[in-house]
């Protein structure tokens, strides 16, 4: 049944005395809950706004006047399912608020479990036949944290949740009689618990790995430097210095702060601030102990036969049961299947640390092509190597994320992400 398309009634409220009122008029058992940020120059993830709605309303809490939002806290108990989508990326603004919701459910993740658009927009035009507002794009740019709202940034953000509950219940529906609900609920756990981790690390940056020793040592510790900058001035960590002229100053050490400085390109007057550090952080570097590089990545052809074989069959069983071959294993995990030498399709599934249901699907197929792939190549191959990180096999698929990005609440390049909010 279509979605109600005529606009929801749509509540600002900047008052903590009216919160609690507020949200009485959307309190249905299930809700739609979405944030909108203004914090891309930040280091910590911030609400803006934060949405919630039922069909035919909407309740914007303004995150700029609420420095904490108790009562939502309180709404969203084990008595309600809050559905948002795309979780991983509201999760963390929503504690930043003491937000904790007790039940949630996410509809990217099912439609990625389903084959269906992970979009927002898209996903709603092809289940419920809803039309978001043409003009998104423009949305997404917006200053969030303006007061106040336009008319037209309001209704945009009612339109992202108002329909949710009902999205949510048709995506159930579809999971339930596919036999998908168990891969959903499996995938929602994982993405809850790895929403919460820090997983930033200094090996991130685009290049690091080509370094020699030396240079390595150099970039670990302006990264380091740069990380407790950014923190301590909730500065976004690519807008002080970019992971790019990075990995240039651990090529080429500047010798003063106005050679550090000129390195960048862009907001140097931001950079000169923090130059003393940053150049501090350069000869530490250079008087450390070299940073080895791994020697996993040496690759015979005999690997990369195995490896290419991995993918194609998982993307032959993935085309089978139509969804994206990154939902059903990303590529990156199977480069550590390979590396570890599996004797069984149990231990290479575990190796490329995949769930339950992934590896049930996989563990048979993906054994046979393994060991089909390693026994011709075996006799073929001589001791030449290649380096697997010598491009990024995952750089065609859907979700991949860019390994130079290290800014918060990045994916982990590893891990294909067909969640992300693409609407």
């Amino acid at each position: 049944m279509p979605a109600d398309l005529s606009a929801p009634q749509v509540s600002f409220v900047d008052d903590p005395a009216r919160v609690r009122a507020a949200l009485e008029a959307v309190a249905e058992p299930v809700v739609g809950v979405d944030v909108e940020r203004a914090d891309a120059d930040q280091y910590f993830r911030r609400a803006a706004l934060v949405q919630v709605g039922v069909s035919g309303h909407c309740v914007l809490l303004d995150g700029v006047t609420l420095t904490t939002m108790p009562e939502l806290d309180e709404f969203l108990g084990p008595d309600r399912l809050a559905v948002l989508h795309a979780v991983e990326n509201d999760i963390e603004p929503l504690l930043a608020k003491h937000v904790d919701a007790d039940r949630v459910a996410d509809t990217a993740i099912a439609a990625a479990m389903l084959g269906l658009p992970t979009g927002l927009g898209p996903l709603l035009t092809s289940v419920l036949g809803v039309e978001l507002t043409d003009d998104k794009s423009t949305f997404q740019r917006a200053d969030w944290a303006a007061r106040p709202l336009t008319a037209g940034m309001a209704e945009y953000a009612a339109g992202d949740v108002v329909h949710l509950p009902e999205l949510w219940a048709e995506l159930e529906s579809r999971l339930e009689a596919t036999g998908r609900r168990r891969w959903y609920d499996e995938e929602l756990a994982w993405t809850l618990a790895r929403a919460v981790e820090d997983n930033r690390d200094w090996t991130r940056v685009k290049g690091s790995g080509r370094l020699p020793p030396d240079q390595r040592a150099i970039l670990r510790s302006l990264w380091e430097e740069r990380e407790r900058l950014a923190r301590e001035h909730d500065i976004a960590p690519n807008r002080l210095i970019h992971d790019d002229v990075l990995r240039d100053l651990a090529v080429d050490p500047p010798r003063t702060e106005p050679q550090l400085v000129r390195r960048s390109h862009r907001r140097r007057a931001l950079l000169r601030r923090y130059a003393a550090d940053l150049l501090a952080a350069v000869e530490r570097g250079s008087e450390a102990e070299p940073e080895a590089k791994s020697t996993s990545n040496r690759w015979t052809d005999t690997d990369r036969a195995i490896y290419d074989a991995l993918r194609e069959r998982r993307a032959a069983i993935a085309e089978g049961l139509g969804i994206q071959a990154g939902v059903l294993c990303p590529s990156k995990p199977l480069w550590a299947a390979v590396a570890g030498e599996p004797t069984d399709g149990e231990q290479l599934c575990a190796l490329a640390e995949l769930r339950d249901w992934q590896t049930e699907v996989l563990a048979e197929p993906l054994w046979d092509a393994y060991v089909t792939a390693r026994t011709p190549a075996e006799h073929a191959s001589g001791p030449q190597a290649t380096d697997p990180g010598a491009s990024d096999p995952d750089a065609s698929e859907p979700g991949a994320s860019d390994p130079g990005q290290s800014d918060p609440g990045q994916s982990d390049p590893g891990i294909e992400n067909p969640t992300a909010r693409s609407a």
